[in-house]
């Protein structure tokens, strides 16, 4: 096995308005990070290539809230999801 692929890691957030900020609902390096990937493909989630973010996120706990540090970097990455999936911000709010 490669050392890029056992390198290679991934992090899904999930944001729900009413929760003050995203969490960390899946994390993992090699097999578990193509597992992630690999769920993200089959539910058509945007994926973003962020390596220094997630060196950032991998530390933190499964279910832990993003800290605020994070905020701005996540909110950006959050935002281009949104967008790719042709999502507004009226949309969103109508969803809660």
């Amino acid at each position: 096995m490669s050392s890029e692929f056992l390198n290679r890691r991934a992090v899904a957030l999930r944001y729900e308005q009413n929760s003050g900020a995203p969490r960390v609902v899946a994390s993992g390096s090699g097999h578990i990070a193509e597992t992630i990937i690999a769920r993200a493909n089959e539910y058509q989630v945007p994926i973003a290539i962020e390596p220094e973010l997630v060196e950032l996120l991998v530390q933190l706990d499964l279910n832990q809230l993003i800290p605020p540090d994070l905020y701005k970097a996540v909110a950006e990455v959050l935002s281009w999801a949104y967008q790719v999936d042709g999502k507004t911000a009226e949309d969103l709010r109508a969803q809660n």
